[in-house]
């Protein structure tokens, strides 16, 4: 690709990938393709099995079903262009691509005060938790995501991108975008660190404080059954937020001595492929009505051509 001088602004990138090698570029390419699938089916059948059957017509459902719907969006964004690249062109245009991250840490926040409601106030559950009040919250995070996207969007189209033109990444992430430009970009990485510290902060509190008051309560319920039946509720959750703020901190928050192109490229996948892919593997797996639901579709699916077979005959 032709370099530019300082005074041709480039309109264009190059993503350097994961790989060079044929080989290798085959493989990965058949992997992430299996992850994408696993990611595309088992998000989209949690937002169907959730959405149609009227036992997990919920408030922790409902939150469910917009974390599905992120987790495909998140996955979308990246994976696609990963995939095209080990297989063809590797160049993209200059194009801020606008992402579902802030979304995930605002409904597992929301998520975590749903679960603290239904177990420390049952009796009010309904009362508190209305559908209005839902669907202000679902809104309301959506509302502050959309703002941070434009505002990191804004900031990073200011800056000037001259005889660099190479990204060592898979996709058109923001903080490599700030490592090539040849404009003075510590406004933008201040303002990444301290939005990145004061979400995280924030919501990584609320559901600590959620948690407190939950296991605090459940102690007190006199039998096993009851403190297993509990907790059970929360497990997917608090497996689902541990994966998250694990991979989000480890990809954003490491020190320099950790950087390089290698770790760089492998937090990112962690990042941004492994949790749509292991949430509802997550949710499917230690929720029993969840289970049941799809449980429930699947025969009346297999039922299906029997009956047809059955008429012919």
């Amino acid at each position: 690709m032709k370099m530019k001088n300082k005074t041709d602004p480039l309109t264009s990138f190059l993503l350097m990938g994961l790989t060079f090698d044929p080989a290798l570029q085959l493989f990965l390419f058949f992997m992430f393709l299996f992850m994408y699938a696993v990611t595309l089916i088992g998000n989209a059948i949690i937002m169907i099995v959730t959405k149609t059957n009227t036992q997990l017509g919920t408030p922790m459902y409902f939150f469910l079903r917009h974390l599905a719907f992120v987790d495909i969006c998140l996955s979308s964004v990246t994976v696609p262009k990963l995939l095209a690249n080990l297989l063809a062109s590797q160049e993209i245009s200059k194009t801020i691509f606008g992402t579902f991250v802030g979304e995930e840490p605002a409904l597992l926040t929301i998520m975590a005060y749903d679960r603290y409601v239904a177990i420390c106030h049952p009796l009010r559950y309904r009362l508190i938790m209305t559908w209005e009040a839902c669907i202000q919250m679902a809104g309301a995070s959506w509302i502050s995501t959309l703002i941070d996207a434009v505002l990191h969007t804004a900031f990073t189209s200011r800056l000037n991108f001259c005889d660099q033109n190479k990204i060592g990444q898979f996709f058109c992430d923001i903080p490599q975008l700030q490592k090539i430009s040849c404009s003075n970009a510590k406004v933008n990485q201040i303002l990444i660190f301290v939005i990145g510290i004061s979400v995280a902060a924030f919501c990584f509190t609320l559901i600590i404080i959620s948690y407190g008051y939950i296991f605090s309560a459940v102690m007190k319920i006199p039998s096993d059954q009851g403190r297993y039946k509990a907790f059970s509720t929360c497990t997917p959750h608090l497996t689902v937020f541990s994966l998250f703020i694990t991979t989000a901190a480890f990809s954003y928050m490491r020190p320099k001595s950790l950087s390089s192109p290698t770790i760089d490229l492998l937090s990112a996948i962690l990042y941004t492929v492994l949790p749509p892919v292991l949430n509802p593997i997550i949710y499917s797996l230690r929720n029993r009505e969840i289970q049941k639901a799809i449980g429930k579709i699947l025969r009346h699916a297999v039922s299906i051509p029997a009956t047809i077979a059955a008429g012919i005959a």
